[in-house]
């Protein structure tokens, strides 16, 4: 019963760091808008969008490393290979659209 507990609590947190990572990049989206308002110069938006880029694929990442962690191998109805297959999947998935 407790190792239920501790993972419902680790799971709760996981959701509680990609939340604060995710509002950390709302806050650069809005930062991007306002530099656009203002007339910031092309190179520095492009900058800041590389970096807002670059932290909403770093949350995806670190998603499915937590997916691999714990959602894919809570599943018991499946075979190790099964579960290797659709990890990679997963990952080959979203790696495509990160360029």
């Amino acid at each position: 019963m407790q190792e239920i507990v501790e993972a419902v609590e680790a799971d709760a947190a996981e959701r509680k760091r990609i939340v604060n990572r995710l509002k950390r990049l709302e806050g650069q989206i809005r930062g991007l808008q306002t530099m656009i308002e203002t007339g910031k110069e092309c190179e520095d938006v492009l900058t800041q969008i590389m970096a807002a880029k670059s932290a909403l694929n770093q949350v995806g990442l670190h998603i499915i490393g937590h997916s691999m962690k714990h959602c894919l191998m809570d599943d018991q109805e499946k075979s190790r290979d099964d579960l290797i297959d659709e990890a990679i999947a997963v990952f080959l998935k979203y790696s495509s659209c990160i360029k």
